[in-house]
């Protein structure tokens, strides 16, 4: 596939509107009314169809409803961001039939993360658009706990500025500079061998999940590395991993299986940037922008080197 131009959501703006929507699993009304309450007393207007509360199994409705609610969203001209109500499982039952010129033709922020990764890997490696990895309605809007600074930045048209990386540690020590791309490491390992694998040459790729063993880990970090994923990555960046211990008894630790795994690759790598299944403080990371790594003695310096959005 050949490699769309960049492309640019517009930057948010108070009192614009924002477009909220399920694209995978149901969730807590509670929860959804919360995140919608903090968003207004961030100064935006959250929008959402009465239909958003349908269920079916552990949907967020049918896959025909979460297409439709997608979809309506990005075509409004007074919608100027779309943030998802969680994640869960479903989003890749939108990817056969979604028209993806319709994120060229209306740019707009796309935030999500956990099985919205689906869409927004799919989102820029055929469009170009940049997309965001980081909190939703549900959860890290609705309890105030995510990261101010990383959502400012991102949504409102930074030219450069660092990513919070408070306890995170090296790996292995290097410098790259790439294209910053990735979020939940098990869609990243179910994009293979479907039309919407992953592309990730020439990217520093950040890798999260929740509550997987570290052999699960280890296997899915192989599955990309057979899968040829690994070999044009020029940096490596692991969220927080929350909950991804060793059994109990055991005594290794993630990052050394993580180190062992990735061994053949001369790159620096780095773990502890808290995007998507945190504990708190939840930071948006723009998809799709330039980015550069520093991980040495003085410790883990991921900047962003370009605005993720552009002004109107």
């Amino acid at each position: 596939m050949a490699k769309p131009a960049a492309l640019k959501p517009f930057a948010l703006k108070k009192n614009d509107k924002i477009g909220i929507l399920a694209p995978a699993s149901s969730f807590s009304r509670e929860g959804f009314e919360a995140g919608c309450q903090r968003l207004r007393s961030l100064g935006y207007e959250p929008v959402y169809s009465a239909d958003i509360f349908e269920r079916d199994l552990y949907f967020a409705g049918s896959a025909q409803r979460r297409l439709r609610e997608l979809e309506g969203l990005l075509v409004r001209d007074d919608i100027a961001a779309l943030i998802c109500v969680r994640g869960g499982y479903g989003s890749n039952y939108l990817l056969e039939n979604l028209d993806f010129d319709l994120f060229r033709k209306r740019p707009k922020i796309f935030l999500g993360c956990s099985d919205v990764t689906s869409l927004l890997t799919a989102i820029t490696d055929r469009t170009g658009l940049v997309t965001f990895h980081g909190p939703m309605v549900a959860k890290d809007i609705a309890d105030g706990t995510f990261d101010s600074f990383s959502w400012d930045n991102c949504l409102q048209g930074a030219q450069s500025w660092v990513v919070p990386s408070q306890g995170a540690e090296v790996l292995r020590p290097g410098h790259a500079t790439g294209h910053l791309y990735g979020g939940c490491l098990s869609m990243l390992a179910a994009s293979l061998g479907t039309p919407f694998e992953i592309e990730t040459e020439g990217k520093i790729l950040f890798i999260e999940d929740i509550a997987e063993k570290p052999f699960r880990i280890d296997r899915m970090l192989m599955q990309l590395h057979l899968a040829g994923k690994l070999q044009g990555v020029r940096g490596f960046v692991f969220g927080e991993m929350l909950d991804c211990f060793p059994p109990k008894g055991e005594t290794y630790t993630l990052q050394q299986v993580i180190a062992r795994v990735l061994a053949p690759y001369k790159v620096p790598i780095v773990y502890g940037i808290k995007s998507g299944h945190v504990s708190s403080g939840n930071i948006t990371l723009p998809m799709g922008v330039e980015a550069e790594l520093e991980a040495g003695p003085q410790g883990v310096v991921l900047k962003i080197l370009e605005a993720a959005t552009q002004i109107r």
